[in-house]
């Protein structure tokens, strides 16, 4: 932690020591490891020391400098949200990632690039049309304090996109360049199904920090899935790792589990590829009814069992955020242990 510049403003006041440590994102994972780590290195070592009081703090790690991209401005990281397949809740993941990362303290942009299907707006309740600033650049919606521009808001009801690949090019530069974005942390992406003309475009045009790989536990799903990371790999954009969705129902009356759709067949994908997984997100039906409602299910229930869960899918991806980073400006990644979400 010395290393890399994290601990600051050390202060002793009799026999308590006082330091505040920098974070590479306000969503870590370690605080408490690192709580411990800092506690054992200096009670009962550093003489007259009997306490440690921490104070946290973060300055987000930033993807720049990737050659032949252009950055977005005010942006540090844009994370991709991906599937191989449709259905498997891509948005659903995207939308409650994004808030949990929100909530921890992050400044947060959702853009919805899924042109075939764009469903945030529905989700997050977003019926009006983005304004136009004075400098003539969009200004993102707000939701729930996250900044968001979909194609589904500039898009009449039913209106199907017809576009062949130098428009969706083109139309998805203005939503990266042309909107008014703001100081982020964190952009995160949600992208179509598959592989098209949009993931390309996205790792062509901007600095990709990495993206991320949603599936379902069954067969189908993890083979589509097989394509994408594939695809991410060529584009040399990082995959972060995998969530599997859609994991097991939890029976709220008898609270007996039913894999629906399988299970572990996320956490085997991440191992066959070498990737972090990333957790498992069970089903539950406010899922569905707060995606109606416009209210999602980290702020319809955010004390609920499901949302902790998301809380640490988005801790963890913040983590290889952090790890991708440094890994690009300092040399190899400091080595420590993966916390996988096990549920």
């Amino acid at each position: 932690m010395l290393q890399l510049g994290m601990l600051r403003d050390l202060a002793v006041d009799g026999d308590v020591a006082s330091v505040r440590v920098v974070l590479t994102t306000p969503a870590c994972p370690l605080k408490d490891r690192i709580q411990s780590d800092v506690a054992a290195a200096v009670v009962g070592v550093v003489p007259g020391i009997n306490r440690v009081l921490l104070t946290w703090d973060s300055d987000v790690s930033s993807t720049r400098g990737l050659p032949g991209r252009q950055e977005i401005p005010g942006v540090r990281n844009a994370v991709a949200v991906s599937a191989g397949k449709g259905g498997v809740g891509k948005s659903t993941v995207a939308i409650n990632v994004a808030l949990a990362l929100l909530q921890a303290g992050a400044r947060v942009g959702l853009l919805d690039a899924d042109v075939y299907g764009p469903n945030v707006p529905i989700m997050l309740g977003l019926r009006e049309q983005p304004r136009q600033g004075a400098d003539g650049r969009m200004q993102p919606m707000a939701a729930h304090g996250l900044k968001v521009v979909s194609f589904g808001t500039i898009l009449q009801p039913g209106q199907p996109v017809i576009w062949r690949g130098p428009m969706l090019a083109k139309a998805l530069r203005e939503f990266l360049y042309e909107v008014a974005w703001g100081e982020l942390d964190y952009l995160v992406i949600d992208l179509p199904p598959g592989t098209g003309d949009v993931q390309l475009s996205l790792a062509q045009s901007m600095p990709m920090t990495g993206a991320v790989i949603c599936t379902t536990p069954q067969d189908v799903s993890i083979a589509d899935v097989s394509r994408g990371i594939e695809m991410f790999r060529k584009l040399n954009v990082p995959v972060l790792g995998v969530v599997e969705n859609m994991s097991g129902f939890i029976c709220p009356h008898c609270n007996e589990r039913t894999d629906i759709f399988g299970s572990g067949g996320g956490r085997t994908l991440s191992e066959r590829y070498e990737l972090p997984f990333l957790g498992a997100i069970p089903l539950d039906p406010r899922i569905r009814t707060g995606d109606g409602d416009g209210r999602p299910l980290m702020v319809a229930a955010p004390d609920g069992p499901v949302a902790s869960v998301f809380r640490e899918v988005a801790s963890h991806i913040a983590a290889e955020v952090s790890k991708e980073n440094f890994a690009a400006t300092a040399g190899p990644v400091m080595p420590g242990p993966r916390v996988p979400v096990n549920r």
